[in-house]
């Protein structure tokens, strides 16, 4: 039987016709099955198809239900645009021919042929969020969004999303991220209503540069950052790190009373170039309750008198009493330099004759017990107290200065005694005692410390 032209033509079509996404997406990259979910998180590593699977879903949401309302979520502005919208496999880049939305940036909006639209927000403005409903919603690298770390409480990008997840009668929400053990990752995860799906870096190989195996995954195979950015596990707290995630959760509060004394502490750098080192610029205060507060970072990367500006402005903007500055670096120039910004701001310099984990284990003893408090959450300079050990090496600029804060605040970091009651907390529940004088501390304390703290 002859063949029509017309049907000679249709297959001529099909031919060129881009292959249906459900054809050759991973099993991994398709929604899950069932009603019974809110959120399916896609949790994997670097360039495991999240972007390109979300931008599939978002654009099958998007025909199939004429009118939606789909909110498009990124860690910032650029990120919307650059990687959700107009990336290599965004939506813009996914959609066919006669199907591709009409994009337009000033309003932060796609507009599809059958009515639906997606509309851009950046996590970092969560008020965006509050008060736009949606039938559905993109949340894209959740885990490094700006207020992670609180969680899922009022106010905060994630929150408001929710809340606004409220139009028709089956609404979804897909999270893509690699993940980061921060509240809001733990809180999406363990939600009853959450469906997960697991990737990796190497599940997507054949859609990337042959070079990329030899220049970056050589270099993380095997370690720590490469467990959590190619394998896309969770990474629990790391092993020797003075602080966990949980104790800094703990120690977040909303208000602060009034302080008895504020000060401004800074770890300078041994430079100003752009390799050097950021500087680290902590306020700390200690309150009429007689517990700590870390009150701001303002951690920079500046020349001296740049870095020495920023300082003096945080001792004015807190009425701080006076600014404590290690002088390792440069000597007696760093209380020059901040004295060229201000002659009259009070400038304590203080030299490290030990080494960071000594001095850092006091102040840590002082968060055991609940001693102190962070006002708000500071992602970089938590981060670094989380992560951060003694095998690490690096500079952990914020970290150092937070800890001069602290110590300055209890009077010389001589916290002996409560540096050994978290001790002794630590060693009975493990079974053991530790004697209340510090002469026999070497046979009883913890494996991973090295000496008791030096105090007055």
């Amino acid at each position: 039987m002859a063949v029509s032209w017309a049907e000679l033509a249709a297959k001529e079509f099909e031919k060129k016709r881009p292959p249906k996404w459900r054809d050759i997406a991973r099993p991994e990259q398709l929604e899950p099955e069932g009603d019974d979910w809110l959120i399916w998180a896609f949790i994997a590593g670097r360039g495991a198809g999240k972007t390109r699977s979300a931008a599939e879903w978002v654009i099958e949401k998007a025909t199939q239900n004429p009118g939606c309302r789909i909110a498009l979520i990124g860690r910032t502005p650029a990120d919307v645009r650059d990687v959700m919208i107009e990336g290599d496999s965004g939506i813009m880049s996914c959609a066919l021919d006669g199907e591709k939305p009409i994009y337009e940036p000033s309003k932060r909006r796609l507009t599809w042929p059958n009515g639906s639209i997606g509309i851009a927000y950046s996590a970092e403005v969560p008020s965006q969020l509050r008060g736009p409903q949606h039938h559905f919603a993109w949340a894209d690298e959740a885990s490094s969004w700006t207020d992670a770390r609180k969680g899922d409480v009022v106010d905060t990008a994630w929150n408001n999303l929710m809340l606004g997840l409220r139009l028709g009668q089956d609404v979804r929400c897909m999270v893509t991220t690699t993940p980061k053990p921060n509240k809001l990752t733990r809180e999406i995860m363990a939600r009853e209503s959450t469906r997960i799906s697991r990737g990796s870096t190497y599940d997507n190989l054949g859609n990337m540069a042959p070079s990329f195996r030899e220049q970056v995954l050589a270099t993380y195979e095997g370690t720590r950052i490469g467990r959590q950015e190619l394998m896309g596990e969770m990474l629990d707290d790391v092993l020797g790190a003075l602080w966990t995630v949980q104790m800094l959760d703990e120690a977040k509060v909303r208000d602060v009373p009034d302080m008895e004394r504020v000060v401004v502490s800074i770890d300078p750098s041994g430079g100003d170039g752009p390799n050097s080192d950021e500087q680290g610029i902590v306020v700390a205060g200690k309150g009429v309750d007689g517990l700590f507060y870390i009150l701001a970072d303002r951690s920079c990367k500046l020349s001296p008198q740049g870095w020495a500006s920023r300082a003096v402005e945080a001792y004015k903007d807190f009425d701080a009493d006076r600014i404590v500055a290690e002088r390792n670096y440069g000597g007696d120039m760093v209380e020059q330099i901040i004295k060229t910004v201000n002659p009259n701001v009070p400038v304590k310099t203080v030299t490290a004759s030990r080494g960071k984990i000594q001095r850092a284990e006091p102040i840590a003893a002082l968060y055991e017990q609940s001693r102190v408090k962070h006002h708000g959450t500071m992602a970089e300079l938590e981060d670094q107290m989380t992560t951060w050990t003694p095998l690490a090496g690096g500079s952990p600029d914020r970290m150092d200065a937070l800890v001069w804060a602290l110590t300055d605040l209890s009077n010389g970091g001589g916290q002996g005694s409560a540096f050994l009651t978290a001790m002794k907390a630590r060693a009975e529940a493990n079974g053991t005692t530790i004697p209340t004088s510090a002469r026999n501390w070497r046979d009883h304390a913890p494996k991973h410390t090295t000496r008791p703290p030096t105090g007055r």
